[in-house]
């Protein structure tokens, strides 16, 4: 299998294959990612698609340190655009909505972004995540990051959707409280 540094390299030669090797090694990864929100085959086809194209694009000028953080990112970007917008609210997605709710709740950028450079952000959300007990932080990696519903989690960490619920619920505030002490002072 082709490194992660090699395909970037291949990007920033402006080699076509770059989207070939990006697809052999990730698609299975941004998959499930998109396929979490939307499960629809087509609709996360699309997404992925729209992935290879944006990481084209951005390579160059962006070089990723974590070329599947990168792709996963962009992934999760494009599942959640493609979610809202051919999505009502409709009987059978309400997880998907509630997951997209709790999402916009952790997205401080705007205000963040006028107050920090995106590098502090992301140190402070390590920080959080360093501190946080490895199941709770496996569960709020897998619920906004992976987009995993509250059942696989609970079925996953052998406890209640409720319990899983309640720790996201009590986390999310946790970090809120990080980020206001840290960052919006």
């Amino acid at each position: 299998m082709v490194e992660d540094t090699e395909i970037i390299d291949l990007f920033w030669k402006r080699d076509e294959s770059a989207i070939q090797e990006l697809k052999s090694k990730y698609s299975g990864y941004c998959y499930k990612i998109a396929w979490n929100l939307l499960e629809n085959r087509e609709d996360t086809e699309e997404c992925l698609n729209d992935t290879w194209f944006a990481a084209w694009r951005q390579m160059p000028p962006h070089r990723p340190n974590v070329l599947s953080a990168f792709v996963g990112k962009i992934t999760r970007g494009f599942a959640i655009d493609s979610f809202r917008k051919s999505h009502a609210v409709k009987r059978g997605m309400r997880r998907r909505n509630d997951v997209c709710g709790e999402i916009e709740e952790l997205e401080f950028s705007y205000t963040i972004d006028e107050q920090m450079a995106q590098k502090e952000l992301v140190r402070v959300i390590e920080k959080f995540l360093f501190k946080l007990r490895e199941a709770d932080r496996d569960i709020f990696i897998r619920r906004y990051w992976y987009l995993d519903s509250m059942k696989e989690i609970a079925k996953r960490h052998g406890v209640t959707e409720g319990c899983v619920k309640t720790n996201l619920c009590r986390n999310r505030k946790k970090l809120y409280r990080m980020l206001k002490q840290e960052v919006l002072v």
